[in-house]
């Protein structure tokens, strides 16, 4: 069972996506691509990204978010990183093989799906003058809290 399942939903920046298989890997963690991407996997700047732990990587690409969401067995352990998000995810005790889903880089996460599943969103805090943070970094600093927590 992989330390963390990172989930990008739709993707679109495909150097943010080769630098999160290089933290899946580093991590002992599984990557979910759901959707469309907004480049090709096969993309230079992925692989340039990812460096040469590419085929390391425990990649699961699925159609949609209908494909993925059956192969998540236990809801209450997805966790939906919002801005929105009212919860901190320090506030979360994060277990060995969660769902930590991240949406594309110039919306976020579908209104809707995030409704649904309002009680799993959880924020990145930050008392800065931003909106949000970049995708591969806010799934780093969410790896990191959850590998401190596993230790």
């Amino acid at each position: 069972m992989p330390n963390f399942n990172i989930v990008l939903i739709e993707p679109e920046i495909p150097n943010n996506t080769g630098n999160v298989g290089r933290l899946c890997v580093g991590s002992l963690s599984s990557l979910h691509i759901v959707g469309q991407m907004g480049f090709e996997i096969s993309d230079k700047r992925v692989k340039r990204a990812g460096l040469d732990y590419w085929p390391d990587l425990d990649l699961h690409i699925h159609n949609s978010l209908e494909d993925w969401l059956e192969k998540v067995s236990d809801k209450k352990r997805m966790f939906l990183f919002s801005s929105s998000a009212k919860k901190s995810y320090f506030d979360v005790k994060l277990q060995k093989g969660d769902w930590l889903v991240f949406g594309k880089e110039s919306v976020g996460l579908d209104r809707d799906f995030l409704k649904s599943f309002e009680n799993n969103a959880v924020k990145i805090p930050f008392p800065g003058k931003v909106r949000s943070f970049n995708l591969s970094n806010a799934v780093a600093m969410s790896l990191g809290e959850g590998l401190r927590q596993l230790a």
